[in-house]
């Protein structure tokens, strides 16, 4: 929940109001709130503008996890599924873009410019096994080398997934990260 919050935006909120309280404040003769809002509000203006400056926004789901499926989820989820999508479906800072160090370990990232980018996910099922769908631009990274690097992601993404791509159009990736059942 707090992570889909823009901290950039509630710095700058807060510091804007706190520092417009300061400057009336200033000019009707209120010393404390002249204070609070020299000292507090001035800060949390910059704050929220670096923040803001930084920020990497939350990778929308293409599609809408049904009931069935968020239930799915509970059941089956691995670690690293609940952690990849927690983790591209929030406000980020000082980061590149989402996955970014994983990219770079998998030898799918030479470069910012070159590096895949995450455009949305989706939850589904295939085979009564929980299934994450991650959808990449990748224009400057081709599909061979993404199946090269299928077996370095099937160990990367920890034990109980099953790592398989798609290419449904041209530049556009689909990893499909599914629950193993044993």
């Amino acid at each position: 929940m707090l992570g889909r919050i823009s901290l950039g935006t509630l710095g700058l909120t807060i510091g804007t109001i706190l520092t417009i309280t300061g400057f009336v404040a200033y000019f009707v003769d209120n010393a404390t709130l002249n204070l609070v809002g020299f000292f507090y509000g001035f800060p949390l203006l910059l704050g929220g503008l670096a923040l803001k400056a930084n920020e990497l926004k939350p990778v929308p789901f293409s599609q809408t996890s049904t009931p069935s499926i968020l239930e799915l989820r509970k059941q089956q989820a691995t670690v690293t599924q609940t952690k990849i999508r927690k983790d591209i479906t929030r406000n980020c800072y000082g980061q590149k873009a989402h996955l970014d160090v994983a990219l770079a370990y998998l030898g799918l990232s030479p470069t910012d410019d070159a590096r895949p980018i995450v455009t949305g996910l989706r939850e589904t099922e295939i085979n009564g096994a929980y299934t994450l769908i991650l959808e990449f631009d990748s224009p400057l990274i081709t599909f061979d080398t993404w199946q090269q690097k299928q077996e370095k992601m099937t160990k990367y993404f920890g034990p109980d997934v099953e790592v398989s791509m798609k290419q449904p159009r041209e530049d556009y990736i689909e990893l499909t990260l599914m629950k193993t059942l044993t």
